[in-house]
């Protein structure tokens, strides 16, 4: 099992950039996939980004292609989200989540991942 932290979450205009991270511990760390996912007030929980445990496949939603990358540091036991282009329709809070999955990658819902951080939020004004 791993715990996740992240962090990077804050307040942005519209246009603009932030890069969360997400802090793993655990020596199976690279065996697990991982993904960030979103909830808005009122809105279910939502996938935006998932990578495989060697980091060789990635997919994220619709929503975000083209403005966020998700990558991952194994030596570092570490996961970014690149965001750009930030949009007030990203506002949310922010989840690090973790699954054990060598070398495959579920799909990215929530349902698929049973070890989630704490959040933290992004706000993007307009």
């Amino acid at each position: 099992q791993v715990q996740l932290v992240e962090s990077g979450g804050g307040l942005v205009q519209a246009g603009g950039s932030l890069r969360l991270s997400c802090a793993a511990s655990g020596r199976t760390f690279r065996s697990y996939a991982i993904g960030w996912f979103r909830q808005a007030p009122g809105k279910e929980r939502e996938g935006v980004s998932c990578i495989s445990s060697n980091g060789g496949r990635t997919v994220h939603a619709d929503s975000v292609k083209g403005r966020f990358t998700i990558s991952r540091d194994n030596a570092k036991n570490t996961i970014h989200l690149q965001m750009n282009s930030l949009k007030p329709e990203d506002t949310a809070v922010y989840y690090c989540a973790a699954q054990f999955y060598e070398n495959f990658l579920p799909r990215c819902v929530s349902s698929a991942f049973h070890s989630w951080g704490q959040g933290t939020q992004v706000t993007v004004s307009s």
